[in-house]
């Protein structure tokens, strides 16, 4: 790795070529319910199905080497005793060469620690810290070119919604930075009880792929014109069209590695067909697991460089 490394992603698709992975090294205890906040990880402990650590750490080592084979360099957070940091995506997100410390949940605090040394490797005059009152996570943001594209909510039981994590401040804040962007917000839907009515983040329900492609969930939005914007942005015939239930499985959370190829869980048939039918190769594994805390490949990993 370069002293100073240079940042650069402004799209979902470009080429990948650094990225920093997730990890379940230091995992801690199971957690009980009222730890827990996403409503996936809620029902798996209800049915004793929580993931164990072994088989998260199994499965990222597989997402690694996969990423590696396809000559991307995974850079690795730094171990953080009894954290759970497998979400690489929600404590920080690079649009074009800046790289912005997410402010998450009070929970999820000590997840930041883990950028420590890959952040002493960035110009200091690129990393941005947003004000306390900003909350927002880096899978609520999805690049396409001149759009930035964020989920948020908005409603008044804002604080009592733990599954909603960006808000109306850190959207303007975004809409600031960039004056000559092209911000589009999205109010995303939100349930602790629910899966199938919750989109967590924005790519739990949206997801550019390809050069004029997306996959999207129309339940994930409160407002349907947000879903009829998607739908006159990329054309009804360059849509994939999931349902709750698929959204909740996580059917959107794919990871694009070029524009011509994705990784794609290979339980996913219907997505990984019609990417196939689309012309683009789609590189599947398991990751039934980690899926189980309500995130996938888009999740796990944190982009620094695409070309």
């Amino acid at each position: 790795m370069n002293l100073t490394m240079k940042l650069n992603v402004n799209d979902e698709v470009s080429t990948l070529k650094s990225v920093i992975l997730g990890n379940a090294n230091t995992l801690g205890n199971k957690p009980k319910i009222n730890q827990t906040y996403d409503p996936s990880s809620i029902i798996h402990l209800k049915k004793g199905t929580y993931p164990l650590k072994k088989d998260l750490i199994n499965e990222l080592e597989l997402y690694k080497k996969t990423l590696e084979n396809n000559e991307i360099e995974v850079l690795s957070l730094d171990n953080v005793k009894d954290c759970n940091q497998i979400y690489a995506r929600d404590i920080g997100f690079v649009i074009d060469d800046f790289f912005f410390v997410s402010n998450i949940l009070p929970l999820r605090e000590n997840e930041i620690i883990g950028l420590n040394t890959i952040l002493k490797k960035i110009d200091k005059t690129k990393i941005v810290r947003l004000p306390s009152d900003c909350h927002i996570e880096g899978g609520d943001v999805i690049l396409d070119n001149e759009y930035v594209f964020i989920g948020y909510y908005n409603k008044t039981d804002y604080k009592n919604q733990i599954t909603a994590r960006t808000n109306y401040k850190a959207l303007k804040f975004i809409q600031f930075f960039f004056p000559s962007k092209k911000i589009k917000a999205f109010e995303l839907r939100k349930s602790i009880n629910n899966p199938k009515n919750n989109a967590l983040h924005l790519d739990c329900c949206f997801q550019p792929v390809g050069k004029s492609l997306a996959v999207v969930c129309k339940n994930g939005f409160i407002n349907k014109s947000d879903y009829e914007w998607i739908i006159n942005k990329y054309g009804k015939n360059n849509i994939l069209n999931i349902n709750s239930e698929e959204m909740s499985l996580m059917m959107s959370n794919f990871l694009s590695i070029a524009p011509d190829k994705v990784i794609s869980d290979s339980r996913f048939k219907k997505v990984n067909n019609w990417l196939a039918n689309k012309g683009i190769e789609t590189i599947e594994i398991d990751l039934g697991e980690i899926s189980k805390q309500g995130g996938l490949f888009r999740c796990t990993t944190l982009p620094l460089i695409r070309k």
